[in-house]
């Protein structure tokens, strides 16, 4: 009888090794599938936004829109934002008509005058052909649109934007899609129908200029009819103007001319304005005085201006045999030629007064500069402020800014120009109001921190003052 022999000790241990190892290779590939699964779960894009729409802001000047959006169905832990983006189809089909329409009239008319130029007398078929060219309704070509154009990353909290820097009158579409945690984007939600930017009859934005603007209106008016009922208008005294009787006494009691520069830009300028209103009162005491002024320009207008008014001063004076017109002269329109000019005038001539009322630039300092060495009494004014160092250093007077266009209403005293410099003033208070209540909130915001007053403080900066 054969009996079976029993295995090995070996044999026994690899088995055994055997029906170990299985349990373990299948528990390795279970891990290995559900880390892949989950790999694959994590690496899923995020899902887009739903309903997305766009309109045109209302009530604005135009080039911005408003998009607005369902927020994803993706947790929000797991986005970092919006992109939103924009794509530029060109100008509106009417637009584009009347631009081809236009182009073809012109070939058309370019064509017929070639032929005719060509061939003296065009014959009739080439008539014939020129008049069909130029009748035929021109096909509106197809515009390619651009590429999309991201407009910018917003946070998953937000479902609206404000595209703004449009070009108005063109057509866009937009479309938004999801940008998750770890960078990856969804796809792209569909695209809007076309909208157009465009600008309505009134800009709500510019509402607060309004308001300051029939606000200071109201104030000038009031302040006019009161100046007109009798009521006196006290304005602080500019010393510069007061000076005007010392300066023409000054030339009278030596002998010597006043010299007016009327600055160097032309009529348009209002300085030169301004300048043309101060000689007119500067002209009149010198004819009291019975002294003698002379008032070269750098602009042929601006002479018949000065003309004009000392002509007018030396009547109402009582002077009008006085006045000599042959000292009221047109140099030349270059500004160095005109400085030169003068400044050898001032040195041969060596004036008593000068005056420099106008818009001037590099050529101050040579004026005030030279009428300085020849001893003169200077009266300076001009509102460009690189300018106003040099004259406030070499003269004796200078009128600052304002000062020199309130020189009309100061030397005149009518009621009107005094209110309408009241109300002016009710203006300058409101807009230092203004200044230093955002000064204000924006310290308290810097201190507090609180978003209301942020908010607050961007509105006067950008809406109220930067209106």
């Amino acid at each position: 009888m054969n009996s079976i022999a029993s295995p090995s000790p070996g044999a026994r241990v690899l088995q055994m090794k055997k029906r170990n190892t299985l349990p373990a290779l299948a528990c390795a590939t279970f891990a290995v599938l559900v880390s892949l699964l989950a790999a694959s779960v994590e690496a899923a894009p995020p899902e887009p936004p739903t309903n997305l729409a766009a309109i045109d802001k209302p009530w604005d000047g135009g080039g911005v829109v408003f998009v607005t959006w369902d927020a994803s169905t993706t947790p929000i832990d797991q986005l970092q934002g919006y992109e939103i983006l924009a794509k530029d189809l060109g100008q509106t089909p009417v637009e584009l008509a009347d631009q081809t329409a236009e182009q073809a009239d012109l070939e058309a008319k370019d064509q017929t005058e070639t032929i005719l130029e060509g061939e003296g007398v065009a014959p009739q078929e080439a008539r014939q052909r020129a008049r069909i060219a130029e009748e035929a309704d021109p096909a509106v070509p197809v515009v390619e649109p651009t590429t999309w154009q991201s407009l910018g990353i917003i946070s998953a909290t937000e479902t609206s934007y404000e595209a703004t820097g449009l070009e108005k009158d063109r057509q866009y579409i937009f479309t938004v899609r999801s940008i998750g945690s770890d960078k990856s984007l969804s796809m792209m939600t569909t695209p809007t129908e076309p909208v157009v930017p465009e600008a309505a009859w009134f800009n709500l934005s510019k509402l607060p200029l309004l308001i300051a603007l029939c606000v200071i209106s109201f104030a000038v008016l009031l302040f006019v009819v009161l100046a007109r009922g009798g009521m006196p208008m006290n304005i602080r005294t500019i010393a510069g103007l007061k000076a005007v009787d010392e300066a023409v006494g000054r030339a009278t009691e030596m002998g010597r001319s006043i010299l007016y520069i009327n600055g160097i830009q032309d009529m348009d300028d209002l300085q030169t304005v301004a300048g043309v209103t101060v000689l007119g009162h500067v002209s009149k005491t010198a004819a009291e005085y019975d002294a003698k002024i002379e008032v070269p320009t750098s602009r042929s207008l601006v002479m018949t201006a000065a003309r004009e008014t000392v002509q007018s001063s030396y009547f109402s004076a009582g002077r009008p045999d006085a006045y000599n017109p042959d000292l009221i002269y047109y140099v030349t329109d270059e500004q160095f030629g005109f400085v030169a000019y003068v400044s050898g005038m001032m040195t041969r001539e060596k004036p008593a007064a000068c005056f420099y009322m106008g818009s001037f630039f590099a050529e101050s300092l040579i004026l005030a500069e030279t009428g300085n060495s020849v001893g003169a009494i200077q009266i300076a004014g001009t509102a460009n402020p690189s300018q106003l160092p040099f004259f406030v250093a070499a003269c004796d007077y200078t009128l600052i800014g304002e000062e020199f266009f309130a020189a009309s209403a100061y030397l005149s005293g009518q009621p009107d120009q005094l209110g309408s410099l009241k109300g002016q003033d009710i203006g300058k208070m409101l807009a230092g109001l203004f200044i230093i209540v955002g000064v204000v909130l924006a310290t308290i915001q810097a201190i507090t921190g609180s978003s209301g007053l942020e908010d607050a403080v961007n509105y006067l900066k950008e809406v109220i003052l930067g209106s």
